[in-house]
């Protein structure tokens, strides 16, 4: 009969073994390497590179043409891309090569949504690029094209973006408020000085009603968001976008939800503030939680409230004006980016208001 002693005994004996033969195989793992490395043969291993925030479109090319110029460029290895995960297969120097190239092209994509043949080309060569970007460029649109101030009220309203905390963004429609406030917090987030981004507007008709809107809160809202979608859409791709929103990394928040949240590590846009009411926007406000920014923008010539009630916006303008921390552009006609026709016709608007304001002062 064994005993527990001799159990244990051959346990211990049976773990040297298994010890003694993974050191053997691990010395041997090493001779066979560098026997390899002397005869060179060279051994194959395979890795995969997530392309992470960015779009894959962008990366592969029209037609996959930028992957084929890698496969050209990169010969020995073998290259299988799915989605935005790249399969390499071959020596393992030849990769680490490749691997510092893919970064390298990855971060430029990620800063400019855009790669050409010949940064391809450079990269691989181990020539530097010129990623600095410009200081007046907020950030680049999917095409490429640099989104940045196209009047001195612009560039104002970018400057006291990064000087407070808060600020108001008023003036008339095609102004850019509206873009030039989602381009910055794009750029927040993609300098990571922002965990999310949380666009809100009231849901206030255009002078019409709507009647019942079908579908669930989100439908609802949907349409009167349809503008910083837009925006959105023209700075991040597509795919980057739709995962941002299924993560809750960009937030559409109804005004009407708001009460009760602290919004810390975020940007946060009130759009048409023109449209809430004073204790609506004194709600909104008082949600700005740690390490936030907030930029609220409307038009005070397109209110759609009723007649009776008072803008929320115009009161905000009236008490907060001149406390620190909180800045305030007034946008005029002369920085309207739209068709030219859109200066013409809110110019005549405003000039046929005046006219009916010194005909009831006169009738007064």
């Amino acid at each position: 009969m064994m005993h527990r002693h001799d159990e244990t005994h051959q346990d211990w004996i049976y773990r040297t073994m298994i010890c003694k033969n993974y050191a053997i195989y691990l010395s041997l793992c090493d001779k066979f390497r560098n026997f390899a490395r002397k005869l060179k043969i060279h051994i194959l291993i395979e890795k995969h590179i997530v392309l992470e925030d960015i779009d894959p479109v962008v990366f592969y090319g029209v037609g996959n043409s930028h992957l084929q110029m890698l496969k050209a460029l990169f010969p020995k290895l073998r290259i299988v891309a799915r989605d935005n995960v790249i399969r390499v297969l071959g020596d393992e120097q030849q990769i680490a090569a490749f691997e510092e190239s893919i970064e390298k092209m990855r971060l430029h994509v990620l800063k400019f949504n855009a790669l050409k043949e010949e940064d391809i080309l450079d990269i691989t060569k181990g020539k530097r690029l010129n990623d600095d970007v410009p200081d007046d460029v907020v950030c680049y649109s999917v095409s490429g094209r640099p989104i940045k101030a196209r009047s001195k009220n612009q560039q104002l309203l970018i400057d006291s973006y990064l000087e407070n905390d808060m600020l108001f963004a008023v003036g008339p429609a095609g102004t850019g408020k509206t873009y030039l406030s989602i381009a910055l917090a794009v750029k927040a987030l993609k300098d990571k000085s922002a965990k999310k981004i949380i666009l809100s507007r009231p849901a206030v008709e255009a002078g019409e009603k709507l009647g019942f809107l079908p579908g669930d809160m989100k439908d609802k809202i949907d349409p009167y968001l349809q503008p910083l979608y837009d925006a959105l859409e023209d700075m991040l791709p597509a795919v980057k976008l739709q995962d941002m929103m299924e993560k809750h990394v960009i937030q559409i928040a109804p005004l009407a939800f708001m009460r009760g949240r602290t919004l810390s590590d975020a940007v946060v846009i009130l759009d048409e503030a023109q449209n809430t009411t004073p204790a609506q926007i004194r709600m909104f406000l008082t949600r700005m939680g740690w390490n936030t920014k907030m930029i609220i923008t409307g038009d005070t010539s397109q209110i759609d409230l009723p007649p009776k009630a008072k803008s929320g916006l115009i009161e905000a303008l009236h008490i907060l004006t001149g406390i620190e921390g909180i800045g305030v552009v007034n946008l005029t006609q002369k920085d309207i980016v739209r068709h030219k026709l859109v200066t013409r016709i809110v110019n005549a608007y405003d000039n046929y208001d005046k006219e009916i304001n010194n005909e009831r002062i006169n009738q007064d």
